[in-house]
C-alpha cells in the first residue's frame, strides 16, 4: 500500500485490499483555477465601464433620426470641442459592469442602441460593449469624434465619425486614417459653426471623395449657425449630404437624458 500514498494528491485513487483499482482517475480539482479559464464570457461580462447615463429617447440625428433608442453614454472625452453639449459627461458617471450594462440596456427591450460619449472609444472596454451589444441582437451605432483609432470597432456597428471642424477648436486632432476603416453603413459628420467651417468641409468633402465612402451629414452647430442659412448654402451648392439638425433639441431643449 505504500505505493498508493505516493501518488499525487489530485489523482485519489480508490483501491481495495488486493491493490484493484476501484475508480477512475477524478477529475482535477479545478476550485483554484481562475474562471477566466473555465468560462471567458463569464469573465469579459465583469468587466466595467464609467457610465454617465443609460437613457431611452428618440434618435435626434444620422440616418437613425427619430427612431426610439436605448443609449449607453460613456464618460470621459480627450477633447473640449467649443460647442460641446455633453460636458457633464468629461467626468464623473459610475462604475458598472458589462452585465450590468446589458441587463439595463435589456430592461425596455429596443431594437436600436447608441453608445455615445464623451467619447466612448477613450475607455478601452468600449469595443466589447460594442461587441456584446451586436452578439445579443440589437441594430448599434457608435458616436464617435474621428480623433481615436477606430480599426478594432466591430464590424457589425454603424460608426458615426465626426470630423472636427477648425471652428470646433479640435480640428488638428483628426485621426484621417480612420476614412479607411469606413463602409456603406457608416456615416461621416461635420458640425458647423460658420461659413468658413461650411468651406472648409466642402473642400474636405471633395478632395477626399467623402460621398464615395459612405453617407456625409452636415450640422449646424446649435446656438451658432442657423439651420436656415446651412440649408441655403447645401441647397446653393447642391452638395451631395444630408443636412440634419438635433430632433431631441427641438423636443427637449439641452436637458440631459435625450
Amino acid at each position: 500500500m505504500a505505493a498508493s500514498r505516493s501518488l499525487p494528491s489530485l489523482f485519489p485513487i480508490a483501491l481495495s485490499r488486493d491493490n484493484t483499482i476501484l475508480g477512475q482517475l477524478a477529475t482535477y480539482e479545478m476550485s483554484s483555477v481562475s474562471s477566466s479559464i473555465l468560462n471567458p464570457r463569464s469573465s469579459i461580462l465583469q468587466v466595467t465601464l464609467r457610465i454617465t447615463e443609460i437613457f431611452f429617447s428618440l434618435q435626434g440625428e444620422t440616418s437613425r433620426v427619430g427612431l426610439p433608442t436605448m443609449f449607453v453614454r460613456l464618460t470621459g472625452c480627450p477633447l473640449r470641442c467649443g460647442y460641446c453639449d455633453t460636458a457633464y459627461a468629461f467626468h464623473g458617471g459610475r462604475t458598472m459592469t458589462l452585465a450590468d450594462i446589458l441587463s439595463e440596456v435589456a430592461r425596455l427591450e429596443p431594437r436600436y442602441v447608441t453608445v455615445t460619449g464623451g467619447e466612448p472609444l477613450a475607455q478601452e472596454n468600449c469595443l466589447a460593449l460594442l461587441r456584446e451589444l451586436c452578439d445579443r441582437g440589437y441594430s448599434v451605432s457608435l458616436e464617435t469624434s474621428g480623433a481615436l483609432d477606430v480599426a478594432q470597432v466591430d464590424p457589425r456597428v454603424s460608426k458615426i465619425l465626426d470630423i472636427k471642424t477648425p471652428g470646433s477648436g479640435e480640428g488638428d486632432k483628426n485621426l484621417w486614417n480612420n476614412l479607411a476603416c469606413l463602409t456603406p453603413r457608416d456615416e461621416i459628420k461635420f458640425v458647423l459653426c460658420d461659413e468658413a467651417d461650411y468651406e472648409w468641409a466642402k473642400q474636405v468633402l471633395a478632395e477626399r471623395h467623402l460621398e464615395s465612402l459612405c453617407p456625409v451629414l452636415l450640422s449646424p452647430s446649435y446656438h451658432d449657425l442657423p439651420a436656415k442659412t446651412l440649408a441655403e448654402w447645401i441647397l446653393r451648392d447642391r452638395l451631395p449630404v444630408r443636412m440634419q439638425t438635433q430632433l431631441q433639441k427641438q423636443l427637449w431643449g439641452e436637458t440631459p437624458g435625450h
